[in-house]
């Protein structure tokens, strides 16, 4: 995949098809270290430890409809490949949490994406359920958005309503770049 947005993206849908009902995603940026690290945590299924050790094969899925599945071994491969790590931790009915490491000045490391696009199109996607948690760190500064603090004030209003999509992606760039900003 050409951006690591669209990874998580896809890791992400993995948290949603095993019956997540809360999802934290959490990018953070070391800069004095030299580190990325992306985690993806959730409270579905959960995973079998004979699962876990082999989920990083291309050729083992949960899925019905295919044979395959490629998001966790591409993820891995990216991870080894710019110098990190993926690590992977789940029980059964506990969740899961995926957390992969990478050196962030790694020439084959690819952009970041649009993490906007990203959180719109889950919310979108799954406008009532799960919640999602997403915190962006860098360097000691942090933002946080958390679908359950959105939902609150808005009563029985999808967050797929346009005027409150608008609002989380201008309210998430705004969130990014005052991080973003602190360098």
């Amino acid at each position: 995949m050409p951006e690591l947005a669209l990874h998580i993206l896809d890791l992400v849908q993995n948290s949603v098809s095993a019956g997540a009902t809360g999802i934290t995603v959490t990018i953070a940026y070391d800069r004095a270290r030299d580190t990325l690290t992306i985690t993806i945590e959730d409270d579905g299924r959960g995973m079998s430890e004979e699962l876990v050790h082999s989920v990083t094969n291309p050729f083992v899925t949960t899925r019905t409809t295919r044979k395959v599945g490629l998001g966790i071994p591409m993820f891995q491969q990216l991870a080894e490949m710019c110098g990190g790590a993926l690590a992977i931790s789940s029980k059964p009915g506990a969740g899961t949490t995926l957390t992969a490491t990478f050196r962030a000045s790694h020439v084959d490391l690819p952009p970041m994406g649009s993490l906007r696009e990203t959180i719109l199109a889950l919310v979108a996607a799954c406008p009532e359920s799960p919640d999602f948690r997403f915190v962006y760190r860098a360097d000691g500064r942090e933002f946080v958005f958390d679908t359950s603090e959105v939902r609150a004030p808005l009563g029985n209003l999808p967050l797929s309503e346009p005027e409150i999509l608008e609002w989380i992606g201008e309210y998430v760039s705004e969130g990014i770049r005052e991080v973003d900003g602190s360098q």
